[in-house]
């Protein structure tokens, strides 16, 4: 399982529950990594995108509520992680938000993580992989004049199995 996300100097992510950039590199990225994919999402990520559900992609939601839109829902983390398992593990892309986040993170083996070279102010802030002894960054892109973002693949050597 992966996990795909964009982060300031200081690893914020959002908002008021919006993203803190939206840059069309990054959005290309996000868009080519996870076309054709399953895509796991909080209720408030699904609620926040443009357009729902994210087209070429099968959307996996946690929530209470039933969406009568060709999104898979789930109540619950059980369900979530039995969902889950009926897909390759290498095609499941957590996208967001920060609960979300947290409580995958430990399942996951991949980290895309685009870093922005700037600190805008964020109130939803991810976990700061550098400070974490089973992640390891493995790749990283150059950095452009153009643009203030690196595109990082971090990999996970201490991988927790879920149910």
């Amino acid at each position: 399982m992966r996990i795909i996300v964009a982060v300031s100097k200081s690893w914020g992510i959002g908002k008021d529950n919006k993203l803190l950039f939206s840059l069309k590199e990054d959005m290309k990225f996000f868009k080519q990594t996870t076309s054709g994919k399953v895509v796991v999402m909080g209720k408030n990520t699904y609620l926040s995108l443009p357009k729902r559900p994210l087209k070429d992609r099968i959307n996996i939601v946690l929530t209470r509520e039933c969406f009568d839109d060709g999104s898979i829902t789930v109540k619950d983390m059980d369900e979530l992680f039995a969902q889950i398992k009926k897909y390759d593990t290498d095609n499941v892309y957590i996208i967001g938000g920060a609960s979300m986040y947290k409580q995958m993170l430990p399942y996951c083996d991949t980290a895309f993580i685009t870093k922005v070279d700037a600190d805008s102010e964020a109130d939803t802030y991810f976990t700061n992989l550098d400070e974490l002894s089973s992640w390891q960054c493995v790749q990283e892109s150059q950095a452009q004049d153009t643009l203030p973002i690196v595109f990082c693949t971090y990999k996970n050597n201490d991988v927790k199995e879920y149910k």
